[in-house]
């Protein structure tokens, strides 16, 4: 988005908008007052201009030499000031011409000024006319006799001058006030929008919370006034107390929830051990069945032990969504790591599992039992996900204000419709929706690793393509 395309604010758009009406409405005033000043003053110098062509027409009656042989036009044009211009024309011939200087002599008029006087219609009215380098006049011609016409000009100089003067003194006006303007709009637009202000903080601090989970109380409200920002801020506190309601009965069904699991779970721990002790009775005793009967218990046996797997990590996730209290100790994931790899390598001897860790101890502050568990998840994961001869990596480093663990292998990835939802509980890939395909993967191991580091104020990531996946848990360090 480029800067002349980037949206506005309501507050420069209010501004923009108080002074662009200013400047219009400056402007307008400045085009009317200096039309009528120069309408005025015109039609004064018009008035001007019939006294003169009358004077200038009794003049030549009485002159010694008449019309027919006027002296110079100081003569005639008389009582008026330097630039006056007169003319007598006769018939088609121009008997005389010119102007009064400084001095109230006459001056001449070019041949063009003249043709320019000449063309002027007689209809006893006064005509604009512009001279040349005499600039712009007012033109009158007044019938002396029959055949004999006197023309008079008076210059418009000093009306263009007062009007010129009207036009710049009303310009600067309209400066000033255009400058005071975005200073008192700023102030005012300040003002009028600060209750908006506070409604957007309200909903940038409601934004701000985490919602997802937990039991959220929005005690942030809006001002309320009876005007528009005000009925907005009525509407969002009308709409927070929905939200609030809303919230407060996820949570309690969700509480309800946990509370079931965990109960259930603690419940089925007790006969889900009978059913293994009895299982484990008639396979010690299997000297008395046949083979279908000794498969059969044999097949009790392991899913009573995947079951109790299950009930355990249900209960343990209802206990970690429930908040309990986590061991803080001092652990040092140089070892944690040491020891799940070789925990790995015993189980899965067909994996080559590497292990990059500093010689120097790596320590974060928590639960070594959990942190155990959430490595030997990610790298159960791996074994569980992967073919044999995949190279699986464990490394633990310290970066910038963090300790960061990775479990990384070269096997066959995730699916990229997979990704997004990998943490959620009960999510298993296709090949491991099968017991035989995920060795008893319950979908839960990835939800565990997920709660866990959250507890202890840590991120877990993913990063999966062919031929690489990478899990990386990063945990605040040990003071």
């Amino acid at each position: 988005m480029t800067l002349l395309a980037r949206p506005w604010s309501l507050r420069s758009r209010l501004l923009v908008g108080i002074v662009a009406l200013l400047l219009v409405l400056g402007t307008i005033v400045g085009a009317l007052s200096s039309a009528v000043l120069e309408r005025n003053l015109t039609d004064r110098l018009d008035r001007q201009l019939a006294a003169a062509a009358s004077r200038s027409s009794q003049t030549l009656q009485t002159l010694p030499g008449g019309v027919a042989s006027p002296p110079s036009v100081d003569a005639f044009v008389l009582g008026e000031g330097a630039g006056a211009v007169g003319m007598v024309v006769i018939g088609r011939t121009v008997v005389r011409a010119g102007y009064l200087l400084d001095d109230g002599t006459a001056g001449t008029l070019t041949a063009a000024q003249v043709r320019t006087l000449a063309g002027v219609r007689i209809d006893g009215t006064p005509h604009s006319v512009a001279l040349g380098a005499l600039g712009d006049y007012r033109v009158l011609i007044d019938q002396v006799a029959s055949n004999a016409f006197v023309v008079v000009g008076l210059s418009l100089a000093e009306v263009e001058a007062t009007v010129g003067q009207l036009r710049v003194t009303i310009a600067l006006v309209t400066a000033l006030a255009l400058v005071l303007a975005v200073g008192l709009g700023l102030v005012v637009v300040h003002l009028a929008l600060r209750p908006l202000d506070r409604v957007v903080e309200t909903a940038t601090h409601v934004a701000a919370l985490p919602l997802e989970e937990g039991d959220v109380a929005l005690v942030e409200r809006a001002p309320e006034a009876p005007t528009e920002v005000g009925r907005m801020g009525a509407a969002l506190n009308r709409l927070l107390e929905r939200v609030e309601s809303a919230l407060g009965a996820r949570q309690a069904s969700e509480d309800k929830l946990r509370r079931f699991v965990a109960d259930a779970s603690h419940e089925l721990r007790t006969p889900l051990a009978s059913i293994r002790g009895y299982s484990e009775f008639l396979r010690g005793s299997s000297g008395r069945l046949n083979a279908d009967g000794r498969r059969s218990v044999e097949r009790i046996e392991a899913e009573s032990l995947r079951m109790s797997a299950l009930v355990d990590e249900l209960l343990l996730l209802a206990r970690l969504d429930a908040g309990p209290a986590l061991a803080a100790e001092r652990v040092d994931l140089a070892r944690v790591l040491a020891e799940a790899v070789g925990d790995a390598h015993a189980a899965s001897p067909d994996h080559d599992w590497r292990l990059d860790v500093p010689p120097e101890p790596v320590e974060v502050v928590g639960d070594p039992a959990r942190l155990h568990q959430v490595v030997a998840n990610l790298l159960g994961n791996a074994r569980a996900h992967t073919p044999p001869g995949t190279t699986v990596t464990a490394t633990v480093e310290r970066t910038e204000g963090r300790v960061r663990v990775t479990v990384a292998d070269d096997g066959p990835g995730i699916p990229a419709e997979l990704r997004p939802r990998i943490f959620e509980r009960f999510v298993r890939g296709e090949e491991s929706r099968t017991r035989e395909g995920a060795g008893g993967s319950t979908g839960l191991g990835l939800s565990i690793v997920q709660a866990i580091v959250a507890a202890h104020g840590g991120e877990v990531a993913l990063e999966s393509e062919p031929g690489r996946t990478v899990f990386t848990v990063e945990l605040p360090p040990a003071p």
